[in-house]
């Protein structure tokens, strides 16, 4: 009996490798679809990958353009409160300084009437026009004061509307 069990092992044996050495060659097809299913496999991978890589630099531009814009509506905001403090500051300096051009032109008509340079005997063109170019007006404001002041120099019975005009211009 061990020889028959020896004997159906050594055939079994046989068999099996006769049908493996035999076994036939994979066709073309077959060749082609095994390549194209581990190919799949490759896409599928590839694309699993490609998907977690966009989803996390999706992840890291949203959060970026998140900081960059907060930093930007910040800046915005501190452009914008510095913007209306220089404004503030701007129209207070020229508030001041209208104030003082006002102050400046009225003391160089009362300067002019005290001394005499100006009353309705007098009008002393020379030593008004000299005070005008030493004063701190600005050059447009003393370009028209001697303006006026050579228009009544010219037209002496217009005197009255012009020192009206001159008083008007000082002051403003």
């Amino acid at each position: 009996m061990s020889r028959i069990i020896i004997l159906i092992i050594i055939a079994g044996l046989g068999a099996g490798a006769y049908f493996y050495l035999n076994q036939p060659e994979p066709t073309p097809a077959e060749k082609l679809q095994s390549a194209a299913k581990e190919a799949g496999e490759a896409v599928g991978e590839a694309a699993t990958a490609a998907q977690e890589a966009a989803s996390e630099a999706l992840s890291t531009a949203t959060k970026q353009a998140g900081d960059a814009a907060s930093a930007a509506v910040e800046q915005a905001g501190e452009a914008a409160e510095q913007a209306g403090q220089t404004a503030t500051d701007l129209a207070n300096q020229a508030g001041d300084q209208v104030a003082a051009l006002s102050a400046q032109g009225q003391e160089l008509l009362n300067t002019w009437v005290d001394e005499g340079m100006l009353s309705a005997e007098q009008f002393d063109y020379d030593a008004m026009v000299e005070s005008v170019k030493n004063s701190q007006l600005s050059q447009e404001i003393q370009d028209q004061v001697i303006k006026i002041l050579d228009g009544i120099k010219e037209a002496p019975e217009t005197a009255a509307l012009k020192i009206q005009e001159l008083r008007n211009l000082l002051t403003q």
